[in-house]
Order: structure tokens, then sequence, then C-alpha cells
């Protein structure tokens, strides 16, 4: 039952990552003004940024606590890791420049465009990271398989 739970929470939030990055985001881009589709992106962007604090937390905690794994050993706790830490810095430390800059007013300087333009990129960088951390985690599975013995 455990295992079940965690497939529906990576399940959850990798496909609301990707969808929301990769689907919903480039559309609001196409169809909306740049204002309105940052500003409706960035919800989304929120949004799926807190999914994936509780998802990611209760996945790490739940690998965390399992007695049978070497926790530390394990390349899916450290990919766990990696990926709400990712986000924590996305969400709580790029966001709020982001919002910051925007309020200062983007097309008023160009120093503050290019500072936006850089914070943008590095907050799509972690994203694409975390995109492709989540993909191998959802190919790989949370757990290692385990052969069935065979007893005598």
């Amino acid at each position: 039952m455990i295992r079940a739970g965690e497939n529906i929470l990576l399940t959850l939030w990798v496909g609301g990552s990707w969808f929301s990055g990769y689907v919903v985001a480039p559309l609001l881009f196409q169809m909306l003004d740049k204002k309105t589709a940052g500003m409706v992106a960035g919800q989304v962007f929120t949004v799926t940024s807190y999914i994936g604090i509780v998802c990611v937390g209760f996945l790490l905690l739940s690998l965390l606590v399992d007695a049978s794994a070497s926790r530390l050993k394990n390349f899916r706790v450290w990919m766990l890791a990696v990926i709400l830490l990712f986000i924590i810095i996305g969400q709580f430390v790029l966001s709020p420049m982001m919002v910051e800059l925007k309020q200062a007013g983007l097309s008023n300087s160009i120093e503050v465009a290019g500072k936006f333009a850089t914070l943008h990129g590095i907050s799509s960088s972690l994203f694409l990271v975390n995109s492709i951390l989540g993909l191998m985690l959802v190919i790989f599975g949370l757990r290692q398989i385990r052969p069935i013995s065979s007893e005598g």
C-alpha cells in the first residue's frame, strides 16, 4: 500500500511539472499577451512548486524512514534531495527576486531586464534538471526492485 501511495505522489508531481512547464506555460505565452501570460504562468508554477514540495518531501521522508534501504547510498534519496532543494530555491529564492524585478519595471531598464533574464534562465535550468530527474525516478522506480528469493 505504501508503494502505491508513493507512485501516486510521484505521478502527481512529475506529471504536473511536465504538464505545467511544457504544455501550459508555452500555451499561455502563445495565446495571451506577455504580461498576462507571465502572471498566470507564475501562479501555475507556484502551485506546482507547492505540490512538488509536499509530494517530494513525503517521498524523501518515506525512503529515509525505510529501514531496509541503505539511505545515504541510495541514489534515489539523493535525487529526491536535489529535486526538493531545487524546488525550494526556485520558489523561495529565485521567484521572489523575479517578482521584485517585475515590479521595478522590466521595460524601464536594460539592467533590470538583464537581471530578470538571468534569474529566469537559472530558474528554467533548475526546472529542466528537476524534470529530467523526476522522469528518471518514474523510469527506474522509487525503490530498487529486489529479486524474489527461492528458498528450498
